[in-house]
């Protein structure tokens, strides 16, 4: 490699957590997300980088080009609507001591319960949404992207925003809050306390269980609303409950269910005021083994 080209490389270094924060928003995949950073950087590499002034700005919107390509290729791949059990790919921390450093990259974390809305828009909006709402680019710049007016982009933005806001449940900002509520569901799921259950989950809970393509000709994903409902699924596997290991799940607190080491599925969940609305959980294995797991500790 020149020196110009160790240069390049550097520079772009530097700007490669922002380009997957944007590729991960933009596809819920992590993998995906890595490989459209990729593609963006063997674009760098081909390209005359004279005449471009803001490195930043010009790798945003090629990682935002690529990402809207993929979503809309997977949308031309798919025959049928996204399925309402699907779960984007969790970020897991170990569950530490918060430092600032730490608490930074939490709040600037997503999650799981706006990338599951964030699904369900047309690319084009996601993109708007995406890269204006959430990393400051012009509509000017998007427009070039989806090829439309900056009037008619900002009308996507907006479009997504109403959606967006209309369909992700509050949550509970303290971790503390968040591990009491927690501590005493799992407690309840240990003891088969039914009642306690109940009490601990929202009326309008939803919960999302996706296991990935069917397993013997039967669907093991599954959508269930409403507290009861929700109670009985877990009573009916509280059995592995002693197996559950708090983490930091998309900056929220959850859980991994690792029996012997082995990986059985990673649980989102969103709180707010002192109940459970929303559980995630993705337990497809083929998922679950191309995750990026911490070490956990006690």
């Amino acid at each position: 490699m020149t020196a110009q080209g160790a240069v390049l490389a550097e520079r772009f270094e530097e700007n490669r957590d922002r380009l997957n924060a944007v590729a991960y928003r933009m596809l819920g995949s992590l993998a995906e997300a890595e490989d459209a950073v990729q593609e963006a950087w063997l674009k760098l590499s081909r390209s005359d980088t004279e005449d471009i002034r803001n490195l930043g700005g010009w790798l945003t919107t090629v990682v935002g080009r690529v990402c809207l390509d993929m979503l809309r290729s997977r949308t031309t791949r798919r025959e049928d609507p996204l399925d309402d059990t699907f779960v984007p790919d969790p970020v897991i921390r170990p569950l530490t001591r918060i430092d600032p450093e730490q608490e930074v990259l939490r709040a600037d974390s997503v999650g799981l319960a706006l990338l599951v809305v964030l699904e369900t828009l047309e690319p084009a909006e996601r993109l708007a949404f995406v890269l204006h709402d959430m990393f400051a680019v012009p509509f000017d710049d998007i427009a070039l992207i989806v090829e439309r007016s900056p009037a008619a982009t900002r009308q996507l933005a907006s479009r997504a925003r109403r959606r967006v806001r209309g369909a992700t449940p509050s949550t509970e900002p303290d971790l503390g809050r968040q591990r009491q509520v927690l501590d005493a569901f799992m407690a309840a799921c240990r003891a088969g306390d039914f009642d306690a259950l109940l009490a601990l989950l929202d009326p309008e809970i939803v919960l999302r269980a996706d296991s990935g393509p069917l397993v013997g000709g039967a669907a093991a994903s599954k959508l269930v609303r409403g507290a009861r409902p929700v109670a009985e699924q877990a009573m009916l596997f509280r059995e592995f409950a002693r197996y559950a290991r708090f983490v930091l799940v998309n900056g929220e607190l959850g859980m991994l269910n690792a029996p012997e080491g082995q990986l059985l599925s990673v649980t989102g969940l969103t709180i707010a005021d002192g109940r459970i609305t929303g559980m995630y959980i993705l337990a497809d294995p083929e998922r679950l083994a191309r995750l990026d797991l911490p070490v956990l500790g006690d």
